[in-house]
């Protein structure tokens, strides 16, 4: 899986920042969906490779996932945003994260570790 979060990184669109993110996400069913972030100069516009790979799995019709794998340029392995934490919260659960750098440097997580106190509310259909 991280490997395939490096290779997505690849495609990372950050002519600002020129930080490169990649990340790929796993199903339930073993399939992998791969997001790298995508930068506009409003900064506002500007999509995570986590939120690029949920938001990919779930318009493909997938609902059920167990981790994802962050890829980053840094010295240490980057964290996900707090809204990615949200989204990946409110859609994957409690899922296995780990945050690797081009050097091989990897941690891993629960998802619950790095974000402790999400916002639960989904309302009833």
């Amino acid at each position: 899986l991280v490997q395939a979060a490096i290779k997505a990184r690849e495609n990372a669109v950050a002519p600002f920042s020129k930080y490169k993110v990649g990340a790929a996400l796993r199903t339930a069913a073993g399939k992998v969906y791969n997001g790298c972030n995508v930068e506009n100069c409003t900064y506002g516009l500007t999509v995570c490779a986590e939120r690029v790979a949920l938001l990919s799995a779930l318009a493909a019709g997938e609902r059920e996932f167990t981790a994802i794998a962050v890829a980053t340029q840094s010295d240490e392995p980057g964290t996900p945003c707090g809204p990615c934490r949200q989204l990946m919260w409110e859609y994957c659960g409690d899922i296995d994260v780990t945050l690797a750098n081009l050097t091989g440097k990897r941690v891993e997580y629960k998802l619950s570790t790095l974000f402790p106190h999400p916002f639960n509310f989904c309302p009833e259909d």
